[in-house]
């Protein structure tokens, strides 16, 4: 189906009423044929009709065709196996990634463990009260005794 395309011309000087000229658009013209049409015409012709030029060049299209179909062939084939390693490599880096988390919170547990290990436990922290407490008592009877230089004369006469 042909397209057609109004064209533009420059408006008249109307002297009188409105004057109305139609504007007549010749056809485009067929579309020239594509290399796809035309090597399927020549495909089409019989062999006894044709020319034997016209053959040796259809054959020779044949066989860069094939020769291009199997380069295609070639780099899919390598494409394909480069998509393939680079699947497995991918594999490889999340199972890599995945076991240096593993050991990342091993020695997260491990750091934990010790700080754990090297708190002191209830009978160091017994031991740690009555001391400090048995020294806070001989200190108050001392200051009441003796009094704090300065501060607080002995508050107990002996």
């Amino acid at each position: 189906m042909n397209k057609i395309e109004p064209t533009v011309t420059p408006p008249a000087k109307a002297s009188g009423p409105a004057s109305s000229e139609a504007v007549i658009v010749p056809p485009a013209p067929p579309p020239a044929p594509s290399m796809a049409e035309t090597a399927a015409r020549a495909a089409e012709a019989r062999p006894g009709e044709s020319d034997p030029r016209k053959l040796d060049q259809l054959s020779r299209i044949e066989e860069k065709a094939a020769r291009i179909e199997e380069k295609f062939a070639r780099y899919e084939a390598v494409l394909t196996r480069a998509e393939t390693s680079l699947e497995r490599s991918a594999q490889k880096v999340d199972l890599a990634a995945g076991a240096l988390d593993f050991a990342g919170l091993r020695e997260e547990f491990t750091a934990l463990r010790q700080r754990v290990n090297a708190t002191p436990r209830f009978g160091a922290l017994l031991l740690t009260g009555v001391v400090t407490a048995l020294i806070t008592v001989l200190l108050t009877v001392l200051a009441l005794k003796y009094g704090v230089p300065g501060l607080l004369g002995p508050v107990v006469r002996p």
